[in-house]
């Protein structure tokens, strides 16, 4: 048996294992369940004037998560901005410039986790912490808070509230993100990852003379809460490809884990709560099939021949090792980049620029289908909850049948608010692309030119408008078109989606439960999962068809020639 496919099967089982238990217990924790923190959690409801038993519609719900992300995203935003002049700065950084620190505080609220810079040589301590790891258990906070609110939606009947945006807050972080990030953190520093508040290590080399600076800094605890929820900012500028942030293939192992175990676990998760965890079973059948279709892809392109270097005329043994570490290799490198890029979290161990075309068409396929496979914490739920919808009511128009999803009926309101959801972020990648190609300074921030300029380019959009937040790694985006812009697109693909499926947990809520009957169509099925799975590519992944036309699979056209004219 392979190694590859030995850590596949093991990956496997362990996540079939955590996914009754990990999804009930999160049922719990926002169904009110859960109460061994109860002890920090009354006295937190009295320091934000909550009352633990007060419900709110879906607009104040979203009134008040609109709210505290606009106090998270100015907050950290001053933080980065006084950076020069506040403590816990060993390397005495300057202040962030207001481009830079807008785009930044935009994309870690977003969970996108865009980084338009090196973390060592940018962020002082205290921003790392305070401003970057805070928005790290926040962001995801937030989404987890909605997806409950979803939930909800379907199980209530007659009711105009979804539940408390604060109370799912508090309980999303204190029973579920802290004590999980804690365990991780320990397992990366009993590995060796870095974690402390020292200054950067200064290194002489007697014989040579030669003196060396190491960064070092508290990056294990950010590199746990950057997995765990499907975050992706890392501590270090080579993200999870440097050793004092992902030092073995144990800790690659564990990451991998972390970043997909809660947003699978969600899908039980959400059966649980709406009365029927056949229906969340559902869910993880489509998300398991879209995320092996995406990793096999990957894998397959980067343990072949990376058809630029054959071109060349060097035999390669074990797959593409361009841009790879060699203590992970091409495999695991693709296996961890699937995951990356399939969920919310957008970080990397390997260098997403150098992967073949085939491995980029891998990279890109989680994130143009809405990254619902299996998307981010909550995210990556109420997303494929969304394109659920849409499959009932485009199946009932096509059989006649009534378009209802878990006995709610599916009227034009929840279409439209679902249409919306799903085509924001598409229409904000292409036609920012669009802009950017056309522009000669937007353009130049490529480092290719050709299909693989064009790709850099898409890849950060989409990346951006979708908050999956990584990067292909040859676009220099520290600029202001694309610090400015970027932000926009991160805020307007994360809120204009959250706020649209509120919307549908509010108007669901309000609705009379509907019996089954002969003309209600099942959603509980492997059919119905076979068209949800249909409904995903051919709705999510045709909008951006063009566009890989230009960009990947053109690429791969062109290295075809080159190996033809070589032969």
């Amino acid at each position: 048996m392979s190694p590859i496919l030995a850590e596949v099967l093991v990956l496997t089982a362990v996540l079939a294992l955590l996914w009754p238990t990990l999804g009930s217990y999160i049922a719990d924790v926002y169904d009110g369940r859960a109460a061994w923190c109860s002890f920090i959690e009354r006295p937190l409801y009295r320091l934000l004037g909550v009352r633990s038993d007060h419900e709110q519609g879906w607009r104040q719900y979203s009134t008040s998560l609109l709210i505290f992300s606009g106090a998270s995203l100015l907050s950290a935003y001053a933080v980065m901005r006084l950076q020069g002049l506040l403590p816990l700065n060993p390397q005495g950084l300057p202040s962030v410039s207001p481009a830079l620190a807008w785009n930044t505080a935009a994309s870690f609220l977003t969970t996108a986790d865009w980084q338009a810079y090196v973390g060592e040589q940018t962020m002082s301590y205290l921003s790392q912490m305070a401003a970057l790891t805070t928005e790290n258990f926040t962001g995801p906070a937030i989404a987890l808070a909605v997806a409950a609110a979803l939930a909800r939606g379907f199980r209530r009947s007659g009711r105009s509230t979804v539940g408390n945006f604060w109370i799912d807050l508090v309980r999303g972080m204190l029973y579920l993100l802290l004590p999980a990030s804690l365990i991780i953190t320990v397992v990366l520093v009993s590995q060796g990852a870095v974690q402390t508040l020292g200054g950067p290590v200064t290194i002489h080399n007697g014989m040579t003379g030669f003196v060396q600076k190491l960064a070092s800094g508290p990056a294990a605890s950010m590199t746990a809460i950057e997995h765990l929820g499907d975050n992706g900012g890392g501590y270090f500028g080579a993200n999870a490809a440097h050793p004092f942030a992902n030092p073995s293939g144990l800790t690659n192992f564990v990451l991998i884990l972390s970043t997909l175990a809660i947003p699978f676990a969600m899908t039980y998760a959400f059966g649980k709560m709406v009365g029927s965890v056949r229906q969340g079973a559902v869910l993880a059948v489509v998300m398991v099939l879209l995320f092996a279709a995406s990793a096999a892809v990957t894998i397959v392109g980067e343990t072949g021949a990376n058809p630029a270097v054959a071109a060349a005329g060097v035999h390669q043994v074990g797959g593409n090792m361009v841009g790879k570490e060699a203590r992970f290799g091409p495999a695991p490198s693709a296996l961890y980049g699937a995951a990356a890029t399939s969920s919310g979290l957008g970080a990397s161990s390997s260098a997403y620029d150098s992967y073949t075309p085939l491995g980029a068409i891998g990279l890109l396929s989680g994130m143009v289908l809405g990254d619902v496979s299996p998307g981010g914490l909550g995210s990556g739920l109420f997303g494929l909850v969304v394109f659920a919808i849409v499959a009932v009511f485009l199946g009932g128009l096509m059989v006649g049948r009534t378009p209802s999803y878990m006995g709610k009926l599916i009227q034009g309101r929840e279409i439209k608010l679902a249409s919306v959801a799903i085509l924001v972020m598409p229409l904000l990648a292409m036609v920012l692309t669009a802009v950017a190609v056309s522009l000669p300074g937007p353009r130049s921030a490529a480092l290719n030119s050709g299909p693989q300029g064009f790709t850099e380019i898409l890849y950060g959009f989409v990346s951006m408008a979708v908050d999956n937040g990584s990067s292909f790694a040859g676009l220099s985006a520290n600029t202001a078109f694309y610090n400015v812009l970027g932000g926009v697109a991160m805020l307007l693909g994360r809120y204009v989606p959250i706020v649209a499926v509120l919307g549908i947990a509010g108007s669901l809520a309000g609705k009379a439960r509907l019996p089954r009957d002969a003309g209600t169509i099942r959603t509980d099925t492997l059919t119905f999962a076979a068209i949800l799975v249909s409904v995903v590519v051919v709705v999510g992944g045709l909008a951006f068809f063009g566009a890989l036309a230009l960009g990947p699979v053109a690429e791969a056209l062109r290295h075809g020639r080159l190996l033809a004219s070589n032969a």
